[in-house]
């Protein structure tokens, strides 16, 4: 068999349309007013034209950028030249511009049609595709809570691809911890305000890459409520803007120090120092920065950045996860090693990787993973499509409901099991894995940070269990559990009843669990296993979109195609080897294990 080409060792084309046409129907959108102008032709022209510049000019410097990490020189960062000529193709094509509306230069696709646009660059080379993704969100929230003036100011030159964005919260000192963090906004007499104060973290923080860069940064203003109540929300330009848009003096924000990751290494990470007097505009000590909404709003606002953010962690997850398991799959159909236990003479001819069991056990549970958390990203989408443009009132409200409810889930399931497709990848290969002379290596490294990029893990898991599925009484996961039950009654009667049957069992014991644990009225006993609640709710999740997958298949077109086969082959994985594995983290949640929280640190 031949070697496959390189975007196919990218992302798989045909399982995109699959979800997107074949299950996610995002064709029935055309019919709403925001995306008349599209059709399958259009949409497929953007998967034709994503897929061509991620292979050819994302993909390309994956390696070349991990291996050059970003310098620090005279006080600048300094790049490998190939992420800046990347960029420029990518917004050049206007891919930027996707999904922002047609009267700021986008082109209005259906968010889902966008997702699966993005995931190609995700796949191919996830440090550079950072910089136009934190752009594109810092650009919607913007869009969502800032003035006018805001957005033809800023957001316009972004989703021009001019100038990119950032998201700036995290402190050294206190980390995840928001209402902790320490950076002040004093009020100027223009109006504007004067930021001071330490950021660590922030992608994207600093490069050449752009004429300008959009800090939207956290700060307190002083007398203003403790915590995160008195957190607002500013935009802060490292030059500042003329009135006619062109740009000013050097604002007072300056590159302190850039942190070294084991993966991701084409991103800038850095520390930013805010008003610490190396630039003085206008003569006064401070950064230049511009409320965005109400005073003391600023967290609800940046969680509007952050939840994207979240989602877009899952999909590059997901993305990371599933070009590792493309490679693995090459590389186990075209290496030859060892013979089959039944083979009895030595001399015979070695076998290809794949026709041992074993290794096709790591291929089917490294593309559960991956495929399954694909479908989880596109529906989330599909979901904001529906939150934004469905004719009903109720239907909005329904899709908003469970988007919030999916949110942790589909940041940290992917997030947990797309760096073990990549482990699995790299076990394919066997010694070569762990080696720099195939690329599995750097996908796993890369992949490691996405469970704790934008909110660790178990900071999704309280966020699902403390907040999501307990709020409005519970509104959001009676909305979930009748969502999936809606599911397994179509698959009565079907080939697909008995994990139908099998994922009910598991959909009854979501809800009673969740009940068990708050029923003792005892926050710190009810979070204290939260990551185990998430990961068997994870799990539920994607078994469901697996049974959505395979009912899609046996309505498709072609139902015998390898491609239908291979899902088939893929959901009965998940349904034996997976789904099961809920009821063991079930029974550690319903005896309201204490062990965790009667361990003094002085144990460990």
């Amino acid at each position: 068999m031949a070697p496959a080409s390189p975007s196919r060792l990218i992302l798989s084309r045909r399982d995109l349309d699959f979800l997107l046409h074949d299950w996610l129907r995002v064709d029935e959108l055309t019919k709403r007013p925001r995306y008349a102008e599209h059709s399958r032709d259009t949409f497929d022209a953007v998967l034709d034209l994503a897929e061509e510049i991620a292979a050819e000019h994302f993909a390309p410097h994956n390696r070349t950028s991990d291996e050059h990490e970003p310098r620090m020189v005279d006080g600048r960062v300094e790049l490998v030249p190939e992420i800046g000529a990347a960029l420029r193709v990518f917004t050049a094509a206007g891919l930027m511009a996707g999904a922002f509306d047609e009267e700021l230069g986008g082109m209005q696709l259906p968010h889902a049609v966008a997702e699966a646009a993005l995931a190609w660059f995700k796949a191919a080379n996830v440090a550079t595709s950072s910089y136009p993704f934190l752009t594109m969100a810092n650009a919607r929230l913007l869009i969502a809570h800032g003035s006018r003036e805001q957005v033809d100011t800023f957001v316009r030159p972004m989703v021009e691809g001019r100038w990119f964005g950032t998201m700036a919260l995290s402190e050294p000192q206190a980390g995840s911890s928001l209402s902790d963090i320490t950076t002040r906004a004093e009020p100027a007499d223009d109006g504007s305000y004067r930021l001071t104060g330490n950021k660590m973290w922030i992608s994207g923080g600093d490069h050449e890459l752009t004429e300008n860069i959009v800090h939207l940064v956290l700060a307190k203003i002083p007398g203003g409520p403790p915590g995160v109540k008195g957190i607002s929300l500013f935009v802060v330009p490292k030059y500042l803007v003329r009135d006619d848009g062109s740009l000013g003096e050097r604002n007072d924000v300056v590159l302190a120090g850039l942190n070294h990751k084991m993966g991701y290494r084409g991103t800038t990470n850095t520390l930013l120092n805010f008003g610490e007097g190396v630039h003085t505009p206008g003569g006064r000590a401070g950064a230049v920065g511009y409320l965005v909404g109400e005073p003391h709003h600023g967290l609800t606002y940046m969680f509007h950045m952050m939840n994207e953010a979240r989602i877009a962690v899952g999909m590059g997850a997901t993305a990371l996860g599933y070009t590792g398991y493309l490679h693995a799959l090459d590389y186990a159909r075209t290496r030859t090693q060892g013979r089959s236990p039944a083979a009895k003479d030595p001399s015979a001819p070695p076998v290809r990787l794949v026709e041992h069991a074993d290794v096709r056990r790591m291929l089917l549970q490294a593309k559960c993973y991956a495929e399954g958390g694909l479908a989880l990203g596109l529906y989330c989408a599909r979901l904001v499509d529906e939150e934004q443009t469905a004719e009903a009132g109720a239907d909005r409200a329904r899709a908003h409901l469970l988007l919030e409810v999916l949110t942790p889930i589909a940041k940290a399931w992917p997030s947990q099991y797309g760096p073990v497709a990549d482990d699995l990848a790299i076990q394919v290969h066997g010694g070569y894995g762990y080696t720099r002379d195939y690329p599995v290596e750097q996908f796993y490294r890369d992949n490691r940070l996405n469970p704790i990029h934008e909110g660790t893990n178990g900071i999704q898991a309280i966020d699902l269990l403390g907040r999501k599925v307990v709020m409005h009484d519970g509104a959001g996961l009676r909305l979930l559990l009748s969502t999936i039950r809606a599911t397994t009654a179509r698959a009565g009667g079907t080939a697909w009843a008995g994990f139908a049957a099998d994922l009910e069992v598991a959909v009854d014991r979501l809800g009673a669990v969740t009940a068990a644990l708050w029923s003792p009225g005892d926050p710190e006993l009810a979070l204290a296993n939260a990551s185990a609640y998430l990961e068997a709710a994870g799990h539920v999740v994607v078994g469901w979109l697996w049974l959505e997958q395979v009912l899609a298949v046996e309505a498709s077109a072609d139902p015998r195609s390898n491609f239908a086969e291979g899902k088939r082959a893929a959901a009965r994985f998940f349904a034996r080897w997976e789904l099961p594995t809920v009821h063991t983290r079930f029974d550690l949640l319903e005896s309201l294990d204490r062990t965790v929280l009667d361990t003094p640190d002085h144990w460990l």
